[in-house]
């Protein structure tokens, strides 16, 4: 269900802005999208983890305000990402 360090380097570095950029809302977003994605991936499987559940509404919340944030920010990087990561919005 965790992400692998070597995915974890693959998408820092595909959504880095710059050379050591780890803390960027494109970085943060990248990351928890992998993270939701392998959640929900488990809950397809396990219906009734309602603990995992709990976790993945809570990851999801966390994306959301960072991509509000990035949108009140710049409204361009905003685009950009969610046109990369296919998100719907």
């Amino acid at each position: 269900m965790s992400i692998t360090a070597e995915r974890r380097q693959a998408l820092v570095s595909e959504y880095a802005t710059a050379a050591a950029d780890t803390g960027s809302p494109e970085v943060q977003v990248a990351l928890l999208s992998e993270r939701i994605a392998n959640l929900t991936e488990h809950l397809k499987a396990h219906g009734k983890d309602f603990h995992s559940r709990r976790g993945l509404l809570t990851l999801v919340g966390r994306r959301r305000r960072l991509l509000d944030y990035l949108k009140a920010k710049d409204a361009r990087r905003y685009e950009t990402l969610i046109g990369r990561l296919n998100l719907r919005r």
